[in-house]
């Protein structure tokens, strides 16, 4: 798959409009789940050397609007990692006590460590979307006034977000950035879906529904938020969402992707060690 069609070229201006969320390319349903069988057993044979290898980390962000599948892709993408080597965290609406710290704080908390894979399900960039969709809970924040009346807000979060992914790259911690695109239409359908099934109805909330009148400002919003933090050492990826399996499919093929450009390796022993483990063995064989 030609992982470069979904990334955000650094600083240029783009339209959601441009980008088909019903997009399957020359793939088909039928075929999807045996390619992305491959992906699980690569990704988890690459995440065995992430993890042996100890160098390395990596930082996988989603953003979505509701319904979009964010939940099942990190299910179905991630069904094959060691849950030792994984850790996802799902950001809601931050706590009073994280309200107490800078919007970093609790992202930086949940920072994977070396050799692992960390997963956050909304992120700091719901600072420069929600946030900003909503002037309210900006001006309920625990900000000085000059800040949070500051006409450059935006500008300035984007450059501070930018500067920390540069900062976690330099430090071995490779970030991935997904943006699940689903239609408005697709997204009427799976709500209407969450409530026709009594399964899934605690998936359902009456502010969903609220949210789709300020979409149009939220695509605005993910707009500018593209252009602004898609950098050459952290771009954002834009993934066709309107069909499950292609998501997964996608996202799937962008990890392995990244991670086999790592070149991942299992750390090599010394000869010395090696003459060791030879005698290790001796000493196991000859026990009584």
């Amino acid at each position: 798959m030609d992982i470069e069609q979904f990334i955000v070229k650094p600083s240029k201006g783009i339209q959601l409009k441009d980008f088909d969320p019903g997009f399957t390319g020359k793939y088909k349903k039928k075929d999807a789940k045996t390619l992305l069988q491959e992906g699980i057993d690569q990704l988890a044979e690459d995440q065995a050397k992430l993890y042996a290898q100890n160098t390395y980390s990596l930082l996988i962000l989603f953003q979505a609007m509701d319904a979009a599948g964010k939940d099942s892709t990190i299910k179905h993408v991630m069904s094959g990692i060691n849950p030792q080597g994984c850790q996802v965290y799902s950001f809601k609406a931050p706590s009073s006590k994280e309200r107490d710290h800078d919007y970093l704080w609790r992202s930086m908390k949940a920072l994977p460590e070396r050799g692992r894979i960390g997963i956050h399900n909304r992120s700091y960039y719901e600072e420069v979307l929600v946030v900003r969709v909503h002037p309210n809970i900006l001006a309920s924040q625990q900000l000085p006034d000059a800040i949070k009346n500051s006409p450059n807000i935006w500008q300035q979060r984007f450059e501070e977000i930018n500067h920390f992914e540069k900062y976690l790259v330099n430090n071995g911690i490779i970030v991935l950035k997904f943006f699940l695109n689903v239609s408005k239409d697709e997204q009427k359908e799976r709500f209407i879906d969450r409530i026709d099934r009594p399964e899934k109805n605690w998936k359902f909330s009456v502010q969903d529904v609220k949210e789709r009148a300020y979409w149009d400002d939220y695509m605005n919003a993910y707009e500018d938020m593209f252009q602004h933090t898609s950098t050459d050492w952290a771009p954002w990826h834009i993934i066709p969402a309107d069909h499950k399996w292609y998501t997964r499919l996608a996202v799937s093929q962008v990890v392995c992707q990244r991670l086999e450009a790592l070149n991942l390796r299992y750390p090599e022993v010394s000869d010395e060690r090696r003459q060791e483990l030879v005698e290790d063995k001796k000493l196991l064989e000859n026990e009584a």
